[in-house]
């Protein structure tokens, strides 16, 4: 199978440890993490190579995600929520990314490279 790229903002360390999370939660390898340049939000290539970004990629990347189809339902079921959700989260990033210790930038960081390593 071949693993869906998500795209994230590499310069941003709450980015990189929230894509970590997934990673992790990914254990079958379905997601494969590219770092991108000039993004407004992460985003998601589908098979298809349908790009959904923001809040509309939460329910396909749920979908992907081992027990992910309720939280993928709910996603489908409120799509402006979680496009709201998304953007209240991203456009206060840097707050949220001021806090995380140097450690959680540094594990986030092992975890994207074993996965993008895995992924090739």
């Amino acid at each position: 199978m071949t693993a869906h790229p998500l795209l994230y903002d590499p310069d941003c360390g709450f980015c990189r440890v929230c894509v970590a999370v997934v990673l992790t939660w990914d254990r079958h390898g379905r997601l494969r993490p590219v770092p991108g340049a000039d993004l407004e939000s992460w985003q998601l290539v589908l098979p298809d190579g349908t790009v959904r970004a923001g809040g509309d990629a939460f329910a396909p990347l749920f979908r992907l995600l081992p027990g992910g189809a309720p939280l993928a339902r709910l996603a489908d079921r409120f799509p402006e929520a979680s496009a709201r959700g998304y953007r209240w989260v991203a456009d206060r990033r840097s707050a949220f990314g001021r806090p995380l210790p140097a450690a959680a930038r540094r594990w986030a960081d092992r975890v994207i490279s074993e996965s993008a390593r895995e992924s090739r």
